[in-house]
């Protein structure tokens, strides 16, 4: 078992270049089975989810080599049979339905896994398949796709905005008979990476990131392959931009668009910080003798409002602003799962379903803490950066789901940040969430 050690009290500088975003990488290897040669990912991290993903590739008969940095995808014949262990054990194993459905005819797949954020139901994906021809039968624990002949092109009203759903949907529809319109489709900058690399294996897709996404279909699989740089990823920028907001001092995010995640940028302006944003890059930087200004009411939703995974980071950045502040999470049900490790180290909190209610100007100390999820853990790691003394993150494998080595990540700004083995599997609680003064 590892945790994070976490020492805070320093503040941070220097530049910092994020990964490829693991939300676009998922679907990007399970998009590759759609390809008739083969694809080349360049600069991938080397992500928990992203190993689960190679190793379901591999359950699946597909053969993905990694050298170094990139992942090599060849063309292979694959099975429709997922193994219960690698669909529990990530979210992102739903990606698989629609490109196993078109190259196996049919898919036999457990119900995913991932972060426990609350019910995440695949229904909108599985509707849109079965507009699409697939025969579906579903039980509590796992779902069974079947076709008879390729999937038919439809016109699809999506019921909300999914970014999982889109993606599912916009892989089965390239390889449909006829044209198929997408309405309603999730806009994240995840949805047109992802269409950039279908066309590049001849997809023909028009509307990737807008509310209507238009594509030709092929009938079958794409004819070409190719090499695709995945986009950065702006939940690992805007961590690194939070840590600075949490900690002080003054870093530069390279490489990153800061579009993508301007919703929080703007949030932190608002809290006190300067921000200074390029074609490419942007740089933060707030004074730690200045204090964060609280008083934010932020509500998450779909691109391109306020991210769900940044909901957690913003909660870090306001427990020693001044003012009460209040989030509430529009996707998940327990989005605030880290509010039990905030309050451990002395923040004034209360979580209740998809709100976290922030009373703002706590002194952090250091503490004994779990990490919850993903999302959730980063946070707590950030609240300990303005902790007194040295404290741990625990159970922090659900971290790596998302940052490749984020301690170091942080340590290269000047924190003192580390991971570290621990000789127990005991998991270590904390504190009850505290009412709000």
């Amino acid at each position: 078992m590892e945790r994070i050690r976490i020492t805070g009290g320093r503040v941070l500088a220097g530049n910092i270049r994020p990964a490829a975003a693991k939300n676009s990488v998922l679907p990007l290897l399970a998009a590759s089975l759609l390809c008739a040669k083969p694809c080349v990912l360049r600069g991938v991290p080397r992500l928990s989810d992203v190993d689960a993903s190679l190793a379901l590739l591999r359950a699946v008969g597909a053969n993905p080599v990694r050298r170094g940095p990139d992942i090599l995808l060849p063309p292979a014949t694959v099975c429709g049979q997922v193994p219960p262990a690698l669909a529990g054990a990530m979210r992102g194993s739903v990606f698989y339905l629609a490109p196993l459905l078109v190259r196996s005819g049919t898919v036999e797949m457990p119900l995913p896994g991932g972060c426990r954020l609350g019910p995440r139901p695949i229904d909108i994906h599985l509707a849109g398949l079965s507009a699409m021809g697939a025969q579906i039968t579903e039980s509590d624990t796992a779902v069974i796709l079947r076709r008879e002949g390729p999937l038919q092109g439809v016109d699809f009203t999506l019921r909300l905005p999914s970014v999982g759903a889109t993606l599912t949907l916009l892989m089965a529809a390239a390889c449909a008979r006829g044209e198929t319109v997408l309405r309603g489709a999730a806009c994240e900058p995840e949805i047109a990476d992802t269409a950039a690399f279908l066309r590049k294996a001849g997809a023909c897709i028009e509307g990737a990131g807008t509310p209507v996404i238009r594509v030709r279909g092929t009938e079958g699989l794409l004819p070409g392959g190719g090499v695709h740089l995945p986009l950065p990823d702006r939940i690992a920028a805007a961590t690194y931009a939070a840590a600075v907001a949490v900690a002080g001092g003054r870093i530069t995010v390279t490489h990153c668009r800061p579009g993508h995640l301007a919703p929080f940028l703007r949030f932190l302006r608002t809290a006190g910080c300067e921000v200074a944003a390029g074609p490419e890059s942007f740089s933060i930087a707030r004074d730690p003798d200045t204090p964060l200004w609280g008083g934010a009411d932020l509500r998450t939703g779909a691109w391109p409002d306020f991210a769900t995974d940044t909901a957690p980071l913003a909660a870090a950045v306001l427990l020693q602003a001044k003012g009460e502040s209040h989030i509430h999470d529009a996707l998940f049900q327990n989005r605030f799962a880290c509010a039990e490790g905030f309050a451990a180290m002395g923040a004034d909190v209360r979580a209740e379903g998809r709100d976290l209610w922030i009373g703002g100007g706590a002194e952090l100390h250091a503490a004994r803490v779990t990490a919850p999820d993903l999302r959730g853990g980063a946070a707590l790691v950030l609240a300990a950066l303005a902790g007194r003394g040295t404290g741990s993150v625990m159970d922090s494998g659900h971290i790596r789901r998302g940052y490749e080595d984020l301690p170091a990540d942080l340590a290269a700004l000047g924190a003192r940040c580390t991971y570290v083995k621990t000789l127990s599997d005991a998991t270590i609680k904390t504190a009850p969430a505290v009412q709000m003064r």
